[in-house]
């Protein structure tokens, strides 16, 4: 209940947030673009993070990947997008945002992934090092002035994660 209570906070708060100060959702990211450079960048970003990833978690943690149920992908895939579409609308489209009218870009983005890391930490004290992702979502975010190349990285990491860790 209390996920659930939660998602629908990070999800909606930030389009009420502009309706209730008359603010165009736009200024915010909060409209989903995805040009040809945007879809070159999350590629970029998500070959050059999750591949070395993938060997390092082969080759340093093969012995406690899990065996994986072919029924459980879907559902962490459909998961792992609500969770990515939720939270960067959040953290990327609302908290970046009001963060960049106060500091610089790149402060916005380090103090945004910071707070993206800390709301991971309860799920795991590992889960923290989700700030280090958050960096890359920001830079997407800022680049591209759109949460939705940051949702996409998002969700391919989220799947990326729910394979390799999925008790994490």
């Amino acid at each position: 209940m209390v996920a659930m209570v939660l998602f629908a906070f990070f999800l909606y708060f930030p389009y009420a947030w502009c309706a209730l100060r008359g603010e165009s959702p736009a200024w915010y990211g909060l409209h989903w673009r995805l040009s040809g450079a945007a879809a070159r960048d999350v590629a970029i970003v998500s070959i050059g993070t999750l591949v070395p990833l993938t060997f390092i978690s082969c080759a340093f943690f093969s012995q406690s990947l899990p065996a994986h149920a072919g029924g459980q992908v879907f559902a962490g895939i459909l998961s792992g997008l609500a969770a990515a579409v939720a939270e960067e609308t959040f953290f990327r489209g609302w908290v970046q945002s009001i963060l960049s009218r106060r500091m610089s870009a790149w402060g916005s983005i380090l103090l945004a992934s910071a707070l993206f890391g800390l709301a991971h930490v309860f799920r795991s004290p590992a889960a923290m090092l989700a700030f280090f992702p958050g960096l890359f979502m920001g830079f997407l975010r800022h680049r591209h002035a759109s949460v939705l190349p940051a949702i996409l990285f998002h969700w391919v990491g989220n799947i990326w994660s729910i394979w390799f860790y999925p008790y994490l």
